[in-house]
């Protein structure tokens, strides 16, 4: 197996370890957060499925831009919370609660949400894409929902060591995760540099400011649900975005460049907003 080959499959087995880790620390009560909060799940899905999605369409309309990059940057905005983002939400002052019902409920909606997004895209364009639910569906299981089912199964029956082995199984998914990415940096980088200075390097910059305003604003008076939302928002599920885009431009590295640069970008911008949070948590 080659390193290119080997690196997607340590990205995609740390993230079900992250999710795994997540289900052997949380409980069904805290899955069904939203189910209690209706009011905070309707602003959920109008900040990440609606809003979000609306101004991705309107920047690929008025941006000189590759449709291949369109397509990435659109995908991106209508992909559900990528599954390692709960770590960095609680960490941030956030509600774990809040974190986690988001990975599942937006998950699920992600079936339904994301071919008729993409549908509405191609229309928009007048450009055949297209994305079935079928598609959507394996990914969301195997990154989201069996992991968390099975941590959540392993929680209930042990649930004191379910707590003691989380720790562990997280830290293992953090170094396979750095072990994962940083090599594909490397191998996409060609591709990344030729963006520098472009378009698609200032909308992803745009997109990550804009989803952390939106999601803070829409996440209600209470200060930790902001923080969960406005994370959320801004970040992406990057395995949803790539099936989104690779269905339509298979053989186009602009896509993998661009979910690349989302990465990065969202996450150095995202650091001042995550270090405001932190202190406005210490603070209560």
């Amino acid at each position: 197996m080659s390193l290119s080959d080997l690196v997607p499959v340590t990205i995609r087995v740390s993230i079900v370890l992250y999710v795994f880790a997540l289900g052997l620390g949380a409980s069904v009560r805290d899955v069904a957060y939203l189910a209690r909060n209706p009011g905070l799940l309707v602003r959920s899905l109008v900040s990440m499925n609606i809003i979000m999605p609306l101004f991705a369409t309107a920047v690929a309309v008025l941006f000189n831009l590759h449709p291949a990059i369109k397509i990435a940057i659109i995908a991106l905005a209508l992909s559900p919370v990528p599954p390692a983002l709960p770590n960095m939400q609680t960490k941030a002052g956030g509600t774990a609660s809040y974190a986690i019902s988001m990975l599942t409920v937006l998950a699920l909606f992600a079936v339904v949400i994301v071919p008729a997004g993409v549908d509405l895209a191609g229309k928009t364009f007048t450009q055949e894409i297209h994305m079935t639910a079928g598609a959507v569906m394996p990914i969301v299981l195997r990154t989201v929902l069996i992991p968390l089912v099975l941590g959540l199964m392993c929680r209930k029956v042990a649930p004191s060591s379910a707590e003691r082995v989380a720790r562990y199984v997280s830290a293992v998914a953090t170094v396979l995760l750095i072990g994962g990415v940083v090599p594909l940096l490397f191998i996409e980088w060609p591709a990344m540099k030729s963006m520098i200075g472009s378009g698609a390097f200032w909308v992803l910059s745009l997109f990550t400011l804009v989803g952390l305003i939106v999601g803070h604003r829409l996440g209600g008076p209470v200060p930790e649900n902001r923080t969960v939302l406005a994370l959320a928002t801004a970040r992406r599920h990057p395995a949803v975005a790539l099936a989104i885009a690779n269905t339509d431009f298979p053989d186009e590295k602009a896509v993998l460049a661009v979910v690349c640069w989302h990465l990065i970008v969202g996450g150095i911008l995202s650091i001042p907003y995550v270090i405001w949070r932190k202190r406005k948590a210490s603070n209560r």
